[in-house]
């Protein structure tokens, strides 16, 4: 017998997702509310069709990767560079004070100071992919307020790529142990460098490789190849 795992999380999974969509509209919530409600509804913890847990996660990643690259085909670098006196220090200060603030809240509730730093900085940034869906449903993506908070997120994402690079360093040893201020430091320069190289990477490859080969799609004047080449 044939394997329809895919094709019964494909189904499922968008069946759910429109019609949860659908009547969060319908109520004046934006549909992504819905489309988290879907994933609930199809996951293990509830009863009834159960997608494939492997499979939907692949898929999701897939929709992440597609929804912010038709946010960035309508964007420039040089829109974010505008609001960067508003993004880069209001994110900052936002993280740093929303982490602090948890690890004294989480202390005071018996959890230790590593414990309420860990916690803080998770709740310390927003999610890229649901603000900017949000902002595409209410046609503010390209206003003054909508440049200032993709702004705000990308720094955000920034912070968060160290704070995953510094946990391990900062609080991954035996407990009591000394904090290794070498391992630190060795960890952020590792960080930085492998962010810089990918932002090179991506601006030589997207600004000069990229063009030149849809470029060359395109004057095959077929439709599918040039379809393929965007999705590639």
């Amino acid at each position: 017998m044939h394997n329809l795992d895919l094709i019964m999380t494909i189904t499922g999974g968008l069946g759910a997702a429109l019609l949860l969509g659908y009547l969060s509209h319908r109520i004046g919530l934006s549909p992504i509310v819905g489309y988290l409600l879907a994933g609930i509804v199809v996951s293990p913890h509830t009863p009834g069709f159960v997608a494939n847990e492997g499979m939907a996660k692949q898929l999701a990643e897939i929709g992440v990767i597609l929804l912010m690259f038709g946010v960035g085909l309508h964007f420039h670098f040089k829109e974010l560079l505008a609001v960067k006196r508003i993004a880069i220090p209001g994110a900052v200060v936002q993280s740093a004070a929303a982490t602090l603030l948890s690890m004294f809240i989480m202390h005071a509730w018996g959890m230790t100071w590593t414990q309420g730093a860990v916690f803080g900085m998770a709740i310390a940034v927003a999610s890229t992919v649901v603000l900017t869906r949000i902002l595409v449903d209410n046609n503010h993506l390209h206003t003054p307020i909508g440049h200032v908070a993709i702004g705000w997120l990308v720094v955000e994402d920034i912070f968060t790529v160290f704070v995953l690079v510094l946990i391990p360093a900062i609080f991954g040893g035996p407990s009591g142990a000394e904090l290794d201020g070498g391992v630190v430091v060795e960890a952020l320069l590792k960080t930085t460098g492998k962010i810089v190289a990918l932002v090179a990477v991506v601006f030589l490859v997207g600004g000069w490789a990229v063009p030149r080969i849809l470029t060359l799609i395109a004057r095959t004047r077929s439709r599918e190849l040039f379809t393929l080449g965007v999705l590639v």
